[in-house]
C-alpha cells in the first residue's frame, strides 16, 4: 500500500497537545472500522478521506481484525503520515492537520 502522493510530514505531538486530542476523540464516534480483511487498500482510501473531512480520527477494530491493535495503530499511523495519538482498547485515534479544512472544523489547541 505505497502511495505515490508527496509525502506529508508526520506531525510530532507534545504530551499536552496528545492530552487535548484524547479529550476531543473521547466523543467522537469512529469513521472507519477494520474488519477482517485488516489493513487493505481500501481501508486506507477511506481513512485517508477521514482524515482529509476532519482532523481527529477515531478508528475501530473488529473482533475479526487479524493485526495486533498495537501494531495496527502504529501501521495506520505510519500509513497515512498521521500521529498516533491513542490505543485503547479495540480503538484508535489518528490525527493529521489539515490546513485546508475552514476554522470550524479545525482542532483548536
Amino acid at each position: 500500500m505505497t502511495s505515490s502522493k508527496k509525502k506529508i510530514p508526520k506531525p510530532e505531538l507534545t504530551s499536552s497537545q496528545k492530552k487535548r486530542l484524547r479529550s476531543l476523540g473521547h466523543h467522537l464516534e469512529p469513521v472507519v472500522y477494520v474488519g477482517k480483511e485488516g489493513l487493505s487498500e481500501p481501508l486506507h482510501q477511506s481513512l485517508e478521506a477521514a482524515l482529509k473531512a476532519r482532523e481527529l480520527v477515531k478508528i475501530k477494530l473488529g473482533q475479526n481484525c487479524p493485526v495486533e491493535r498495537s501494531v495496527a495503530g502504529e501501521e495506520l499511523s505510519e500509513l497515512c503520515r498521521a500521529a498516533l495519538v491513542q490505543v485503547i482498547g479495540r480503538m484508535i485515534l489518528l490525527y493529521r492537520p489539515n490546513p485546508d479544512l475552514p476554522a470550524a472544523k479545525r482542532v483548536e489547541w
